[in-house]
């Protein structure tokens, strides 16, 4: 049985500004890749964080049944608010602990519904430091991003 693995990201150029999301999926048996799939996305004018949710989000909803994955991102963000934050959040209203609104919170509720149809592990890798998977996702949520920069006029 293969074992799932997606590889999200998220990217902006400023922030907020134009942004987009990626996410590389591969399916491996005994340690090698047996299926993969890309997906990308991006926004005009948003937020890194919310381009990092997005990824994660559009992994669990891209499976057409439930499912056991791993998800790898580089967000702390997403991270801690999925496995630690989200349950306080839903217990108070989808306020923080000092009752103000969850920030995110139309993404927030999107993923733990997304995510409740599978048995998802979450893991943490640091950004940028030559993993592999997780430079394709920058990759592709670069990509993802690039309908939505402005053009550079030529000098």
């Amino acid at each position: 049985m293969a074992e799932l693995f997606a590889y999200t990201d998220g990217a902006c150029s400023g922030n907020p500004g134009p942004g987009g999301w990626g996410v590389l999926m591969l399916a491996r048996e005994a340690g090698a890749v047996v299926k993969e799939r890309t997906l990308n996305g991006g926004e005009a004018d948003t937020t890194n964080n919310r381009m990092e949710l997005l990824a994660a989000i559009s992994a669990l909803e891209a499976l057409n049944r439930p499912s056991e994955l791993t998800i790898v991102t580089d967000s702390a963000y997403v991270k801690n608010g999925v496995t630690s934050w989200i349950f306080g959040w839903k217990r108070n209203g989808w306020k923080t602990a000092d009752r103000k609104p969850v920030k995110n919170v139309d993404l927030w509720q999107r993923l733990d519904e997304a995510q409740a149809r599978h048995k998802v592990t979450w893991k943490w890798i640091k950004g940028h430091a030559g993993h592999a998977e997780n430079e394709r996702a920058d990759e592709l949520a670069r990509a993802g991003m690039a309908p939505f920069k402005p053009k550079k006029s030529p000098a």
